[in-house]
């Protein structure tokens, strides 16, 4: 399974966060379960301002996340998935969003939550989406994974 070894990550206060959930259309079962991942992270860690938004697909998370980014949010959280198939678009697919992600947390300064699947099957994905019977949930590992780099950041000395 992906998530062994995966840290015990301990929450501070995620008190007065601003977190913007961006998340894709496409494999609506796997996509549900990511973002009511999110959500149940949200909640829990008592993230009140929040902004929930949905994209076409995959490859259209960083241009929102990086507007999302500009506009005041301590995290942004992308949730895709994308399943490989016969033709290289998968390989395309995945490097875009991987490498468009990253980047712009690096550029601003601001947290993004990695939660765009990259799987070989459609079993992989549904096991990772935070549904019944899955053994991840990565849609609740993105929102916190952000939510604590953006604590880590706020704590830095000015």
């Amino acid at each position: 399974m992906s998530g062994n070894g995966a840290p015990e990550l301990v929450v501070e206060s995620c008190t007065g966060l601003r977190v913007a959930v961006v998340a894709a259309q496409w494999h609506e079962k796997v996509m549900n379960g990511l973002v009511g991942g999110a959500l149940r992270a949200l909640d829990e860690l008592r993230i009140q301002e929040r902004t929930i938004l949905r994209v076409p697909g995959s490859f259209e998370l960083p241009v929102v996340v990086k507007a999302l980014a500009g506009q005041g949010y301590d995290a942004v959280v992308a949730l895709g998935v994308v399943i490989r198939g016969g033709t290289p678009h998968f390989d395309y697919v995945c490097q875009g969003v991987t490498q468009g992600l990253a980047k712009i947390s690096i550029d601003t300064g601001v947290p993004v939550g990695f939660g765009v699947l990259t799987c070989d099957t459609e079993e992989q994905a549904l096991d990772r989406a935070g549904i019944e019977n899955s053994n991840e949930d990565k849609g609740y590992e993105a929102v916190t994974t952000a939510a604590v780099t953006a604590t880590i950041l706020r704590s830095l000395p000015t």
